[in-house]
């Protein structure tokens, strides 16, 4: 047998081969570029990793959303609410704690909305001016019983930001509060109260007071109710001061009701459905699991969920009783008839069947408060803004009465100036409710309601005659003068209050009259409903920065409040006053930056 020589024999045979030690200097040089390589492999791997698992989650949340949207429309086709919830309710406490964190993470830390995100709405306002009374002798306006642009005012400033000029409307800052009028007496169903002093912002003028007193109605008196709940579910109303905040609110309602009312619910978001038929007021187990299983996701189509809440109302009415739909939204309307024109011919076509429409707007940085009043306006109702479960016990639980009961519809006030003791005056407020002169005697024409107890308080700023008025922008007419005035001029009468009001159920309108005279009274032996209210409406000026505020400052205006605050059982002077002083610190702070 040959053998190859030694020498000759492949040296890397496996069984010639020896092991490489760890140690071995050749080895350490290959794990010095090999580690680092490895490093490098990992981290990409990772990364890629970290890319999918956002993808599917982001997936799955939207085919979460889908799906809950989905659901609350497919319980609704069927007429029930699954009872199955994710979370049991949040006590109070617990949902203060939440709203006040939902919108504590929505500003800034200098305490400013981040502007990127905010698509608020609201009205331009242009602010009433001075009239001469020879020339425009009337005035005439619709009487306004929404209170929302106080609670919004509120939750801006506790929020620490000074609130939009056009989201500040000053009737509704000063018909938040009630005032210490008679009741009505006889049929009528309210009664007049005047009342004439001087003009905390501008000693030279003088100031009138008018207030409505709505005739109080016990809730046990209260007629039968066929309320239909209408919730908007949609994506917009997830998050802890819309949706959750709306079951609470809503809840409060329906524990206060009897078996002879009955409710419905009604919800929209991509589409809309029925989630609770008429149900009788005393089983509240029901009703309130149906509201606790609502959930929020999708787009909002609330043209059809205010058709179908106005089919189901007119299904269930009761001649004689309280008939309404109850819409909370946050009045982000993006799916089907949007246009708010659209919308208000919707809500007055309705509006003919004997079904009234009140709003309760809700959330922060996504209100679309222009639409939500002209809903409520147009819809015989009411709009208030619920910025938190003490707002939603105010509106639906001490004034619930007012909330619900109408006692009167389309009431009008004009107000005709004698030229002979008024120069000039001005409405404080009330720009959007204006009315043409010929609308007063017009029973065609839309008005405000006043529901059961409710009080309507209404200022005007006077030049007295004999002072000089700048009526800057007019010229002296060419062809005639201010009409002549008549022998009744010469009376010490200042102006005439004239109402005009309709029943509840009635076409044809009824009027009041009555005269109001300037007895010289000093703002220190005026009635602390006129001190009070005069104080809201200066803060009200000083948050639009008015060209009228005159000398007011926030300071007078804390003062006033607090001297004529009188009897306040629910603190809403006291806190009136609160809002005013920390107004004026976001004031200062405002001028600092600028």
């Amino acid at each position: 047998m040959n053998h190859a020589p030694e020498s000759t024999r492949p040296t890397s045979s496996i069984l010639n081969r020896r092991p490489l030690s760890f140690n071995s200097p050749h080895r350490t040089a290959r794990l010095r570029w090999i580690a680092p390589l490895l490093c490098v492999i990992a981290a990409l791997v990772l990364s890629s990793c970290e890319r999918v698992s956002s993808v599917n989650e982001r997936d799955k949340l939207a085919r979460k959303n889908e799906q809950t949207s989905n659901s609350n429309v497919a319980r609704a086709e069927e007429g029930i609410m699954s009872a199955q919830i994710n979370a049991a309710p949040m006590s109070q406490p617990e949902l203060t704690k939440s709203v006040a964190g939902s919108r504590a993470h929505r500003g800034r830390a200098d305490g400013f909305a981040d502007k990127e995100f905010n698509t608020e709405a609201y009205k331009h306002i242009d602010e009433n001016p001075f009239f001469e009374a020879a020339r425009v002798p009337l005035s005439t306006f619709s009487i306004d019983v929404d209170t929302a642009s106080y609670s919004n005012t509120r939750r801006f400033l506790r929020d620490g930001q000074l609130p939009p000029k056009d989201a500040v409307r000053i009737e509704e800052l000063i018909n938040y509060f009630s005032y210490d009028y008679p009741q009505p007496a006889g049929d009528a169903p309210f009664s007049i109260t005047s009342e004439v002093s001087s003009c905390p912002w501008n000693k030279g003028h003088r100031l009138v007071h008018i207030g409505l007193q709505g005739k109080r109605i016990h809730k046990e008196d209260l007629p039968p109710a066929n309320l239909v709940f209408l919730v908007d579910v949609s994506g917009s109303m997830n998050t802890p001061d819309r949706l959750p905040l709306v079951k609470a609110s809503l809840r409060m309602l329906a524990e206060q009701l009897s078996p002879r009312d009955r409710i419905s619910i009604v919800v929209y978001a991509g589409a809309s459905g029925l989630v609770l038929p008429s149900t009788s007021g005393d089983r509240r187990g029901e009703i309130i699991a149906a509201l606790d299983a609502l959930e929020a996701g999708g787009s909002t189509n609330g043209a059809d969920g205010i058709q179908l809440a106005y089919r189901v109302a007119g299904e269930n009415f009761i001649r004689g009783g309280v008939n309404r739909v109850i819409l909370a939204t946050d009045g982000d309307f993006n799916v089907g008839v949007t246009s708010e024109g659209e919308l208000t011919r919707l809500i007055e076509e309705k509006r003919k069947s004997g079904v009234f429409l009140s709003v309760l707007g809700f959330g922060t940085g996504n209100v679309k408060d222009a639409t939500m009043e002209n809903l409520a306006n147009k819809g015989n109702g009411n709009y208030a803004y619920i910025d938190d479960l003490g707002e939603a016990r105010k509106v639906l639980g001490d004034q619930l009465g007012a909330t619900l009961a109408t006692i009167a519809k389309d009431v009008k006030i004009q107000v005709e100036f004698n030229p002979r003791q008024a120069a000039a005056y001005r409405l404080i407020g009330y720009e959007n409710r204006l009315l043409r002169d010929q609308d007063f005697n017009d029973d065609t024409k839309d008005a405000g309601e006043i529901g059961a107890g409710h009080t309507v308080t209404a200022l005007y700023e006077v030049v007295p005659f004999g002072q000089k008025f700048d009526a800057s922008g007019v010229d002296a007419l060419k062809y005639q003068k201010p009409a002549e005035v008549s022998a009744g001029s010469n009376s010490k009468e200042l102006m005439t209050i004239k109402i005009r009001y309709k029943d509840p159920e009635a076409s044809d309108s009824k009027l009041l009259s009555v005269w109001v005279a300037d007895a010289g009274t000093s703002l220190e032996s005026a009635s602390n409903n006129f001190k009070f209210s005069s104080a809201v409406a200066g803060f009200g000026m000083l948050l639009r920065d008015s060209k009228h505020k005159g000398e007011v400052r926030y300071s007078d205006v804390a003062l006033l409040a607090r001297t004529a605050a009188g009897a306040d059982p629910q603190g809403y002077r006291s806190e009136f006053v609160q809002l005013v002083e920390r107004a004026q610190i976001l004031s200062r702070q405002q001028r600092a930056r600028n």
